[in-house]
């Protein structure tokens, strides 16, 4: 008897181990400041990355007092969150100019690594996010790129990994669409020497596009090719370790106005009019305010439509992230990030939407 009373306790205590690290998985804030960082639920994050901060000559640069004194307050967490990683970041959309410049040298690259690890000995924060967006192709228009950015960004990391050690994190914000993932980077030089690829898999419709589609879809469609799992497939193709890979949801939704009212105005002509927080859905997006809520199974992607006024919304839901987060389980992926923290409601958003799968999500 007593030996099976020990064999029944050791396999709940496995059990239990296992449905722990089955949904170990991280979940990472971008958050550019401005907002009363304990009006969201800190707990709930595994990391929060500071965005951003940027190249000033060849260092890694705090652009003010005010992102100071923001980075600061973030570190002060962790006093609260001991788990809590505090990352700092550089570039963003329209904010890495001289990127492709700077890093084809290797001088500069050095210099720069130099920089990244004396900012985060005086932060104490843990680590770099790499946002250039893109190398070597087109990016942010009118930025510089070469091909050779390719093999830069494979040595502006393996410089980065021996400044910073093995005690900081470094981590890099990838596009999410198939032409990033085949020209950007050389994956399987670049991932044994950072601990995980952020996937932005939204804006995969750009503000730029004249044709509405889901912006941040689950899966693809014929008419919306781009996809999370079209990435993280391509990325798995490449090489990359499931374990590394965190995909993206969006916490704001994209409109597009001037759309006619057929097909509830999904893959439609149309002109991009605005981002909206998630904060703000309640109000702006309300059915009072004439938009229709529509469900896309094949994408696993919600989106709106008002006829009166042919606006089209294209955003993620408490019921696309829950999915989101299950995919990010079921396939054994490194985590869930998103842009960004401030867009989110302070109360029942989209973070608890995604900690509410975390928690009780079983594996398949």
């Amino acid at each position: 008897m007593r030996i099976k009373s020990y064999l029944l306790l050791s396999l709940i205590l496995t059990c239990n181990i296992c449905k722990s690290q089955q949904n170990n998985i991280s979940v990472i804030a971008y958050y550019t400041g401005g907002d009363n960082i304990d009006s969201f639920a800190v707990d709930k994050l595994t990391h929060i990355i500071f965005s951003f901060c940027h190249l000033k000559g060849n260092r890694l640069n705090v652009r003010n007092a005010r992102d100071t004194a923001e980075i600061q307050r973030l570190v002060a967490l962790k006093q609260k969150y001991p788990a809590l990683k505090v990352m700092l970041s550089i570039g963003g959309w329209g904010g890495c100019g001289p990127c492709s410049e700077v890093f084809s040298s290797k001088k500069a690259r050095r210099e720069f690594a130099k920089s990244t690890k004396e900012l985060n000995d005086y932060f104490n924060t843990d680590g770099l996010d790499l946002d250039w967006e893109y190398p070597a192709i087109e990016g942010f228009p009118g930025h510089a790129f070469v091909p050779a950015d390719k093999e830069n960004f494979t040595a502006l990391v393996k410089v980065l990994r021996k400044k910073l050690g093995k005690n900081n994190e470094i981590s890099f914000a990838a596009g999410g669409f198939e032409s990033y993932i085949d020209n950007s980077i050389e994956w399987k030089k670049v991932m044994p020497k950072v601990d995980r690829v952020n996937l932005m898999s939204y804006d995969l419709v750009s503000g730029n596009s004249t044709v509405t589609g889901h912006h941040t879809p689950l899966y693809s469609t014929q008419q919306n090719p781009e996809s999370v799992d079209k990435g993280v497939k391509l990325l798995e193709q490449a090489g990359v370790p499931a374990n590394k890979i965190v995909i993206g949801a969006a916490f704001y939704a994209r409109m597009w106005e001037n759309v006619k009212d057929t097909l509830d105005g999904l893959y439609l002509e149309g002109r991009f009019k605005a981002g909206i927080s998630r904060r703000n859905f309640e109000t702006v997006l309300s059915v009072d305010s004439g938009f229709v809520y529509h469900w896309d199974s094949i994408a696993q992607a919600p989106f709106l439509y008002n006829s009166q006024k042919q606006l089209f919304v294209t955003y993620d839901n408490d019921k696309s992230i829950a999915l989101k987060t299950q995919y990010t389980i079921d396939h054994n992926l490194g985590g869930i990030m998103f842009w960004q923290l401030r867009d989110d409601a302070y109360e029942d958003g989209l973070l608890k939407a995604i900690d509410d799968v975390k928690v009780g999500y079983k594996k398949k």
